[in-house]
């Protein structure tokens, strides 16, 4: 049994909201458990972005496997992986979630886009039939070595069809297994408050910050991941690297022990230790 796939089941079964903030490396995810979060949650945009990459389908399973498991090794908290639409058929769908599965993530979520897939909060996307989707969420399910790896199933159809097709299509990914049900593409309060009140009898997953976690805990979410972290990467980083550029330094950056602090979280003083026990091929 996965000890971060029981912990995050655990979690879920508990009486608070689960909060997984976006990272797309090891250093963000151990910057997140530094912190105090619990759990992280592997972005597929980052992951992309990381690489050069827009998120439009471009990256493969095997890419995507390969930062679950850096990820998932660097930190003891479980990791929720995004897995875009499985990569194909119910029978690749099995295989991914071996793979996620093997290389240490807690759960993951697959959704009905069309593939090639693109951010869910792009113009322009396309859904698969509910029929066609349905047999991927069993596979999902089915294919899990360890009865508490958890499934999301996501569906990207309420800026395609509306709220009457998410309803059914929540309803039925939730038969078919899945543990969680994530509607993307919440753009408005009046959404959030619509998504909580129609689909609340089922555990949702909500993606976004549109209001403060405090706030968002009295919609009864089980999990929220929280979009913002990305975006303040890229704009902290940004804005550092203009004013590189245009005043030849970056301000602000001169805490003492700041160079300490990241060897520590990135555990120079244990690999140094390790290093010293093999010393002189004693």
């Amino acid at each position: 049994m996965s000890e971060a796939a029981r912990r995050f089941r655990a979690m879920l079964n508990g009486p608070e909201m689960v909060v997984a903030p976006f990272v797309f490396d090891a250093f963000q995810a151990r910057l997140a458990q530094a912190a105090g979060f619990h759990t992280a949650y592997m972005t597929g945009f980052g992951t992309a972005a990381a690489r050069g990459f827009p998120d439009v389908g471009l990256l493969t399973m095997a890419e995507m496997v390969e930062n679950v498991r850096y990820i998932a090794n660097a930190v003891d908290i479980p990791l929720i992986c995004d897995a875009d639409t499985g990569y194909g058929n119910p029978v690749n769908v099995h295989r991914t979630v071996r793979e996620y599965e093997a290389a240490g993530a807690a759960a993951l979520h697959i959704e009905d886009q069309v593939w090639p897939k693109r951010c869910g909060f792009l113009a322009g996307k396309q859904v698969i039939p509910l029929e066609d989707m349905v047999p991927k969420v069993k596979a999902a399910c089915d294919a899990r070595s360890d009865a508490s790896f958890v499934i999301i199933a996501r569906t990207d159809a309420l800026a395609v069809n509306g709220w009457e097709d998410v309803n059914t299509r929540a309803r039925a990914y939730r038969e078919a297994g899945a543990d969680l049900l994530f509607v993307d593409g919440i753009r408005t309060l009046d959404d959030l408050t619509h998504y909580a009140k129609a689909l609340g009898d089922l555990p949702l997953l909500y993606n976004g910050q549109l209001l403060p976690i405090p706030e968002l805990k009295t919609y009864h979410f089980k999990l929220t991941i929280y979009s913002a972290t990305l975006t303040a990467f890229y704009v902290r980083m940004r804005d550092a690297m203009r004013e590189l550029k245009e005043t030849g330094a970056i301000t602000g950056i001169a805490e003492p022990g700041l160079f300490g602090e990241m060897t520590t979280l990135l555990g120079v003083k244990e690999a140094m230790e390790l290093g010293k026990k093999y010393e002189n091929g004693l």
